[in-house]
């Protein structure tokens, strides 16, 4: 089962300041801010260094950027330590867990939405009849991109099993712990239940639709399910049970026991490549040409999307800042956190987005990546407001 700390949001509803978390900044008046430089965000690489010296985490990538510049891209501490130290590198390619469902589930679900083979207030059994069994027949698409389905944190992983069928059919003989629409409870079930409607609806597999519609067009040639071993040199490795590490297979162990491919977890990438990425949300669904969201959609995307009276505001797969969101970021930006130490945070009135990539799950699983996010929004935001001030 999945606590909070196994969905990456351990720690987060309290510590930052509350001064800095619900601050709303004012627009940028061109969407670049052009006065932030380099050196505003200098304290970060000492926090990252000090984090890595407590052990908290091996090493990590951390990229900020705009539309047409990246402001900060350092790589900290070390990829591996065993058998001996090997420095962190700038493309090194991360377990990137649940951002997995912002970077390529949420997208590709999105994409269907615009193409109308799929809309979001219709029941999912709609697309997959078997899917109604126990009480699921009034679960919608909006439903499990805004996690108000009502299901579980995730599958049953107390007894053996394997393979993506044997996953499916768990789903649909999975009961709801609530009604549909009447609460927030965050689920890796959700995107694995989109994962498959793309799948059914597409005709492809999630990684193949997800490669081809979204990560292709981009250029995010880094960016896959199921990366080879030649790339291990660069891959950061995640836990080491002893017998086993974890070096270029997925550390989610749903995702895992599923093949590796899943609408919750099991995608790669650098930080590079989630910058493409954001950028492409901050310019509203388009890069270097080449649209892979309506601008409509993206808004949608990062507006409330849950129902009205829910207790936490959430958007189309992102989630959103403010006192209601449920990983407290700042009010008017949007991110996801990822179990591994990962983390995709934008600000659109700034025009400024954050990448955090680390393997604080690597060796032991005790690291805790939840001080450097923070820090590093801390930072930007507080350079953002400064800099309006000037």
């Amino acid at each position: 089962m999945i606590n909070s700390a196994r969905c990456g949001q351990a720690g987060w509803r309290g510590g930052m300041l509350m001064a800095l978390l619900l601050v709303t900044l004012p627009p940028a008046a061109s969407g670049e801010p052009a006065d932030l430089q380099s050196a505003d965000f200098a304290p970060i690489t000492a926090a990252a260094q000090n984090e890595v010296a407590a052990g908290h985490i091996p090493g990590a990538v951390i990229l900020i950027g705009t539309l047409r510049r990246t402001l900060y891209r350092q790589a900290i501490g070390n990829r591996t330590l065993k058998p001996g130290p090997e420095p962190m590198r700038a493309d090194a390619i991360f377990d990137l867990a649940s951002l997995t469902k912002v970077v390529a589930t949420t997208p590709a679900v999105m994409q269907l939405v615009e193409q109308k083979k799929l809309a979001l207030d219709t029941p999912v059994a709609r697309y997959w009849p078997a899917f109604a069994t126990n009480g699921k027949e009034r679960i919608t698409i909006r439903d499990l991109l805004t996690h108000y389905s009502g299901l579980a944190a995730d599958l049953d992983l107390s007894s053996e099993w394997s393979g993506y069928d044997t996953a499916m059919a768990m789903i649909v003989g999975a009961k709801p712990q609530a009604e549909a629409g009447e609460r927030y409870l965050y689920s890796d079930m959700n995107f694995e239940i989109l994962g498959e409607l793309v799948q059914r609806i597409s005709g492809e597999t999630l990684d193949q639709y997800a490669a081809q519609h979204v990560f292709a067009p981009l250029g995010m040639t880094d960016t896959r399910f199921l990366p080879p071993q030649e790339l291990r040199s660069r891959i950061a490795p995640t836990e080491d049970s002893g017998a086993h590490v974890h070096w270029a297979d997925v550390h989610d162990a749903t995702a895992r026991r599923m093949g590796g491919v899943a609408g919750h977890a099991g995608l790669f990438s650098t930080a590079d490549d989630l910058a493409t990425y954001a950028r492409m949300m901050l310019n509203s669904g388009v890069w270097h040409g080449m649209r892979i969201l309506r601008a409509r959609t993206v808004r949608k995307m990062t507006q409330r999307a849950a129902p009205p009276g829910g207790a936490r505001a959430h958007g189309l797969g992102w989630d959103l800042g403010g006192a209601d969101g449920f990983t407290r970021f700042p009010a008017g930006t949007y991110g996801h956190l990822g179990f591994t130490g990962t983390m995709i945070w934008i600000d659109p009135a700034a025009g400024v987005f954050a990448v955090v990539l680390t393997n604080r799950v690597y060796p032991d699983s005790k690291g805790d990546a939840d001080y450097l996010r923070k820090e590093v929004i801390a930072t930007v935001t507080h350079a953002i407001s400064l800099r309006s001030t000037h």
